[in-house]
């Protein structure tokens, strides 16, 4: 159970991850220690479990998100998703029903860098088939 000042921390946390904790202290109304081993004890209890980014809108609208359907032997579906996580275009892994076995999200800057991704996914071994689907707009996200 996390209390009010706690939920403030996380709201300030939300806002800006790279927010320091004098400032955000300044900002609580409490010292810099209290926030200090708040911090520390949100991330033991597991409620604070990572820091991260939001892209910008600027850099995103640069991006082309393709959707990528793939077909896996079962007995090394394990190994290729090992494989997928070290492609960093990747932005995330599915595992869904169906004809195909994972759908991935692929973010690129220039198209052309896709031919090439998609020729390592291909080559890895236990991708049977794939499908891809560049986004032309998106229509809703939340």
């Amino acid at each position: 159970m996390i209390n009010e000042k706690d939920e403030e921390l996380i709201s300030i946390l939300k806002c800006n991850a790279r927010a320091s904790v004098s400032d955000i202290a300044r900002s609580l109304n409490v010292s810099r220690t209290a926030i200090q081993n708040r911090i520390n004890k949100l991330e033991n209890k597991g409620i604070i479990k990572s820091y991260s980014i939001e892209l910008g809108k600027v850099y995103k609208n640069q991006l082309t998100s393709i959707n990528v359907s793939l077909k896996v032997k079962p007995n090394l579906r394990k190994n290729v998703s090992i494989a997928l996580r070290k492609i960093h275009q990747i932005s995330t892994i599915y595992s869904i029903s169906g004809e195909f076995d994972l759908l991935m999200i692929i973010e690129v800057q220039i198209l052309q860098d896709l031919s090439a991704i998609l020729e390592i996914i291909c080559n890895l071994d236990g991708v049977e088939r794939t499908n891809s689907s560049i986004i032309l707009d998106t229509i809703f996200e939340r």
